[in-house]
């Protein structure tokens, strides 16, 4: 049955294979953003088709579409770009998702939102479960992100638990692929624009820390596969890939990769940077019926891929 579905943030990196995806399965899909890290670009090749509609509009503002779904996903969420203008950043985060959640309601609209792996902070247990409440500095650099996406998740069951609408929380691991910004600042994407440019690869600390890498086709099935879980099951649910590596893995995996003789240089570890970060994805397995396929060297090859037709 087709459905008329609305994704917040749709240009952007997740959105716009979310967007592409959807289409895809035969959806009316109206795309929305900002475009502060969005680009028409990204969703260029859906303009031509009659099911797809492209908005510019900030979710900050309410706004009134008849729709019977919303994948809320706008929200900066690089370093970069999240910390540039951390008020923005919150008030996406609270009064964008409470806009959104009033949407739903007024539509008796499903919602769901994407919360991060952020919400864990700098973790004290390892891998994280969904049951973990987290380490988190709620007045550092990062917290206008990590503590806006805390407190948006209590939005979404707030309005749950008041209101009676159809919530799905899910929270979202380190997830790469193509139309990922190239400036954003994250790790994937920085070693691989730094590679191809044969410039010095930037390693932060020591490059022992760990991250789990989730390549995006595999996020949007999770991410639909979330959607259409039976009424009152809203998570929160981690999407992630389970395979764990050392940033100086990534590097070396990239390095090779692109044939790169790009030199390594350490700079110091940002303040509340993560030193291990894994999903524990039993629920979505068991839940979801869902599982990550694509492995981190054909993933990356992809990316690689992207990029090197941008540069």
């Amino acid at each position: 049955m087709s459905k008329r579905i609305l994704v917040t943030g749709g240009a952007g990196f997740i959105g716009s294979h979310l967007c592409r995806s959807l289409l895809n399965q035969g959806h009316s899909v109206i795309c929305l953003d900002n475009f502060y890290t969005g680009s028409k670009g990204n969703v260029a090749e859906l303009m031509t088709s009659p099911l797809f509609t492209l908005l510019e509009h900030d979710i900050v503002c309410s706004i009134d579409l008849e729709v019977d779904e919303i994948y809320n996903l706008a929200c900066p969420a690089s370093p970069i770009h999240y910390q540039s203008n951390p008020i923005k950043t919150l008030q996406t985060s609270l009064l964008g998702v409470m806009n959104m959640l009033t949407l739903a309601l007024a539509k008796t609209a499903k919602i769901l939102h994407t919360s991060t792996s952020e919400v864990y902070g700098d973790p004290l247990v390892h891998p994280q479960p969904e049951s973990y409440w987290g380490n988190v500095n709620p007045i550092g650099l990062r917290s206008c992100y990590d503590e806006g996406k805390r407190c948006a998740e209590t939005f979404c069951f707030d309005y749950q638990h008041q209101y009676g609408i159809d919530v799905k929380v899910v929270r979202i691991f380190n997830t790469y692929g193509p139309n990922m910004h190239p400036n954003d600042g994250r790790v994937v994407s920085n070693f691989i624009i730094q590679a191809l440019n044969n410039q010095a690869i930037t390693v932060y600390g020591t490059g022992n820390q760990t991250r789990s890498f989730c390549y995006v086709d595999d996020l949007v099935k999770g991410l639909m596969a979330m959607m259409n879980t039976e009424k009152g099951f809203a998570g929160p649910v981690n999407l992630g890939n389970p395979g764990e590596f050392t940033i100086m893995e990534l590097a070396e995996k990239v390095l090779w990769l692109t044939r790169s003789k790009s030199p390594i240089t350490y700079l110091p570890l940002p303040a509340d940077d993560p030193h291990q970060r894994r999903p524990d994805i039993t629920l979505a397995s068991s839940k979801l019926i869902w599982q990550p396929v694509v492995n981190l060297d054909d993933g990356l090859q992809e990316t690689i891929m992207y990029f090197k037709n941008r540069v």
